[in-house]
């Protein structure tokens, strides 16, 4: 989930590169160097849009960084910063538990044993986030050992994912309890008046249809890798895909109309929801990101483009 940098206003870029490299510098400060290494770009969407719903400044600051210790970099800190990267180290622990249990992977192994302070803080910071995130997951992972052929069943379990995060997000920054556990920026009293109900519900929805739209591209992207390796991937069950009977760009094209009306449908409703939403700064930036970035990337991945020649 990235932005169209050439569609992007020079500050706008400033403020999202002050997002992305203030949850890196946030987790580090918070936990510790290695769970760095969980960030994306992800993260940074999640974060801009819970603080969006604020009207605190974004007040960025100049700081040298591990990485570009010569040149300082702008960082953003506020509490939705601090919970995207919280989120973003809870499914890297999930990821390591999937890979050790399923793969036997010695390297998820030893980072879980790393890690495993950091997600006991963070089970209790977020039991219901954890809770709803533990359920689906096993869902997904019920689905998947049995090839289940319904791309709307198997998408589902990660949309509800995706649904938790975004509501969870608001609940923590705006709710009764807000700022109790997370540091920066705190709401002022025009925005603690905001209707937390119904932000829950549009920023859940808009969270659902990523949801869709992520596993849904993430499938596509993977179709050869996923032949050759034997992996589950639902577009195979779902359009019944024959070895003996056609190639995999074959396959690609004859799927890819109903690929292109479903992702563009779930991009369509986020981008209806994000309109929905009492956006008190940052616009430019989230509409970028949907309108734009995540448009370009289907059509990249739909069209074969090379992963290192795309934004």
């Amino acid at each position: 989930m990235k932005i169209d940098k050439g569609e992007l206003k020079v500050r706008e870029y400033e403020v999202y590169c002050g997002y992305y490299c203030g949850i890196c510098k946030s987790i580090g400060r918070r936990y510790g160097q290695l769970p760095r290494m969980a960030l994306s770009y992800d993260a940074a969407f999640l974060a801009i849009l819970l603080e969006s719903l604020s009207d605190a400044p974004d007040a960025p600051a100049q700081e040298h960084c591990v990485v570009h210790p010569i040149k300082k970099k702008t960082l953003i800190y506020n509490r939705a910063v601090d919970y995207a990267g919280d989120v973003m180290l809870l499914l890297a622990w999930y990821k390591l538990l999937d890979d050790a249990k399923d793969e036997n992977r010695l390297y998820a192994k030893a980072t879980m044993v790393m890690l495993r302070g950091i997600y006991r803080k963070l089970r209790v910071q977020y039991p219901d986030l954890c809770k709803g995130l533990e359920d689906n997951l096993e869902s997904l992972a019920t689905l998947e050992a049995a090839h289940c052929g319904s791309i709307d069943q198997a998408a589902d379990a990660f949309s509800r994912i995706m649904e938790i995060i975004f509501r969870e997000g608001v609940r923590a920054l705006y709710g009764e309890n807000a700022g109790t556990e997370l540091t920066g920026n705190k709401p002022s009293e025009k925005t603690k008046s905001i209707d937390l109900d119904g932000l829950m519900e549009t920023t859940g929805r808009i969270g659902w249809h990523l949801g869709k739209w992520i596993y849904l591209i993430d499938a596509v992207d993977d179709i050869e890798e996923n032949l050759e390796s034997g992996s589950y991937n639902p577009l195979l069950y779902r359009f019944s895909y024959e070895a003996a009977g056609e190639t995999p760009q074959e396959f690609r094209d004859r799927i890819e109309p109903d690929l292109r009306f479903n992702l563009f449908h779930y991009l369509a409703i986020a981008s209806n929801s994000l309109q929905e939403l009492p956006l008190q700064k940052n616009q430019g930036i989230l509409e970028n990101i949907i309108y734009l970035g995540l448009n370009r990337k289907t059509e990249e991945i739909i069209t074969r483009v090379e992963k290192k020649k795309r934004i």
